[in-house]
């Protein structure tokens, strides 16, 4: 009957006619009339072509015919192959959706164990607990183009060095501190340099690209800082820094103090904080280097003492176990000893602000003026005689960051 392409009225009713209706029948375009009412048929009632235009009225009083809720029939339950591809569906979807939140909470796992690995982003290449790749001295002389240019004496007298500027081949400039082994502590500050610098990871710290050690000769290789010292852009009359680099010099400086007294397992103590300590990079970024007299204050020790200050430059009065800016035992070296202690004889006026500056004539004199002012009073609460009273460095970075902020603005 499905083959009769010109049928438009069929009426099968009260046949006693079984099976289904075939799914043939919508593509008899005359069909207009259909009815197969008051009979045993079973299954799905076709719903597209001329069956769109029918009632219920054409399949009423078959028991067994399930369809569209418009023929008045009710709903046929899925089975056999098209029941199996649905289950197979929502199975994958399930799988699938499984599968997304479980590489979402790996990925979530992941980047807050690195977040709490490091404290600090923009770190240097090595991991705590690696050790540094060495040259020998003949790679050492191999791996350089060239002589080497000398970029400074030596750094201070109980540890005498010098450094060196040389090109790696690879290209790369890289500056090599030689360690004199006629000084006493020398050994012991190449040492304490390895130990500290290859351990630690911050942005502002000079990076140890290499080490070269024997009986003979020590040299740590580093990497090159191309605009020198915050001394020559201190106190040459070449280079001139305004106040938005110094406080952005600040900020780069007491990171790298907090990250030394709060970011690492063990405690360290700079010890030789002084502007030839201080490089900077070609963005005028700070990098706090020469940590041959640091101290590394572990668990177990009460507390550490420097006896004698070789160098010229700022030492932490005191030091702590628990961290270097509370409960700590006091070596009677505060900021005014000091300055008597350290400075020649000679010296009677110390110019706290450079000429250059601050101008009355500015327009925003007042705005720098206060910007000083904050700078000031946050250096008085740096160098408090109590230990208790001193700023910590957290509080320092913060504080200075609020005081360019309000310099910006």
């Amino acid at each position: 009957m499905g083959k009769l392409v010109s049928m438009a009225r069929p009426d099968l009713s009260y046949n006693n006619r079984s099976g289904n209706i075939p799914k043939s029948f919508e593509a008899l375009r005359y069909l207009t009339y259909f009815n197969v009412s008051f009979n045993d048929l079973s299954g799905e009632v076709p719903i597209s072509g001329s069956f769109k235009n029918f009632s219920s009225q054409s399949f009423m009083s078959n028991e067994g015919l399930c369809g569209d809720p418009i023929y008045g029939l009710p709903p046929c339950h899925t089975t056999g192959p098209k029941r199996r591809k649905l289950m197979l569906r929502v199975v994958f979807s399930l799988f699938g959706i499984i599968v997304l939140i479980t590489i979402a909470m790996a990925l979530e796992y992941a980047v807050g164990r690195y977040k709490r690995k490091n404290l600090v982003e923009n770190t240097t290449d090595f991991a705590p607990g690696t050790t540094l790749s060495r040259f020998s001295f003949y790679e050492l002389m191999q791996s350089t183009q060239g002589p080497w240019s000398e970029l400074s004496g030596p750094a201070h007298f109980a540890t005498s060095s010098s450094i060196y500027r040389g090109t790696l081949n690879d290209g790369r400039d890289v500056a090599v501190k030689v360690f004199d082994l006629q000084c006493q502590n020398a050994f012991k500050s190449f040492d304490v340099e390895c130990e500290v610098l290859h351990n630690l990871r911050h942005r502002n710290l000079c990076k140890v690209i290499s080490t070269c050690s024997n009986q003979d000769f020590k040299a740590l290789v580093l990497e090159y800082i191309s605009n020198g010292s915050l001394q020559k852009w201190l106190y040459s009359d070449d280079c001139l820094l305004d106040i938005l680099h110094r406080i952005n010099i600040m900020i780069d400086v007491a990171c790298a103090l907090e990250y030394l007294h709060n970011g690492y397992s063990t405690y360290i103590v700079h010890c030789d904080l002084k502007p030839s300590n201080v490089l900077l990079d070609e963005d005028m970024v700070a990098h706090l280097s020469d940590f041959g007299i640091a101290k590394l204050l572990g668990e177990g020790e009460s507390s550490a003492h420097t006896t004698t200050v070789e160098t010229l430059g700022y030492i932490a009065p005191v030091f702590t176990r628990t961290k270097p800016s509370s409960e700590i035992v006091s070596g009677e070296l505060s900021l005014r000893s000091w300055i008597n202690d350290s400075m020649p004889n000679t010296i009677t006026r110390i110019v706290v602000v450079d000429s250059n500056l601050l101008a009355p004539e500015e327009e925003d004199y007042t705005e720098k003026l206060k910007c000083l002012s904050s700078i000031m009073e946050l250096a008085l609460n740096c160098s408090m005689e109590s230990a208790n009273e001193r700023v910590n460095m957290k509080d320092v970075v913060v504080a200075l960051k609020k005081i360019r902020f309000q310099l910006l603005t």
